[in-house]
Parts: structure tokens; sequence; C-alpha cells
């Protein structure tokens, strides 16, 4: 049963809530410290599988832009799949985003990351 309730920061998993100020503070390590070892990451049609490649992904994706995230919703899909939806705003083309970030969790980490655009 898929329930589309916007949630609070503070009652998201601690794994998706901890990767994503990480992911904000653009701190690589600790966020890929929350993925699974054969963690798959996905953004814009470009899929970056396993430890390395999920790990540059972290390291390196919008460095080259100054850009304010802020969550404007969350919700719970079912036990193991939330999604954050985040406006970002910056010197990037366009200048301002709205993304959905899309939880698969297992064993309390997270499986796979889709970032795809937020429904209008």
């Amino acid at each position: 049963m898929t329930q589309h309730t916007d949630l609070p920061s503070d009652l998201l998993p601690t794994t998706v809530r901890e990767f994503f100020a990480a992911h904000v503070a653009r701190d690589a390590d600790t966020a890929s410290s929350f993925l699974a070892e054969d963690a798959v990451i996905v953004d814009q049609d470009e899929t970056f599988r396993g430890r390395e490649e999920t790990y540059a992904f972290l390291r390196d994706a919008g460095a080259e832009f100054e850009y304010t995230t802020e969550q404007i919703g969350a919700h719970r899909v079912d036990d193991a799949h939330w999604v954050v939806a985040v406006r970002l705003e910056g010197t990037f083309p366009g200048g301002v985003a709205e993304l959905d970030y899309r939880f698969a969790l297992r064993d309390d980490l997270i499986a796979e990351l889709v970032i795809a655009n937020h429904p209008a």
C-alpha cells in the first residue's frame, strides 16, 4: 500500500536522513557510508554501480556549480521505499530544479537511489 503523506525530515528513516544531510553538505565519505556494497545510483539517466562508482558520483555531482538545497517534501512509499523532494537553486543551467530522491533500503542501507525530476 502506497502512503503519499508529506513527512518532516525527522520522521524519515535515519539512513535516509543522515545520507541526505551528508550529501547536501557534500560529504561523500559520510554519504557513501550509508550505501550498500552493491548500491546503484541513477541520476539523469546515468547509472553508477558499486562502491567505487557511487562514491565518485557523490564526490563529483554538481561540484562545478554553487547551489542551495531545500527539502520541499517527503513521503513513505512502503517500508523499504522513501522519496525526498528537493528544490535546488544555483549557478547550473536553468538556475532552479525540483528533484525527487527515490530511496530503496535494504538492511538499513541504501540499495538504490534514483534522482529524477519532481513531477509538476
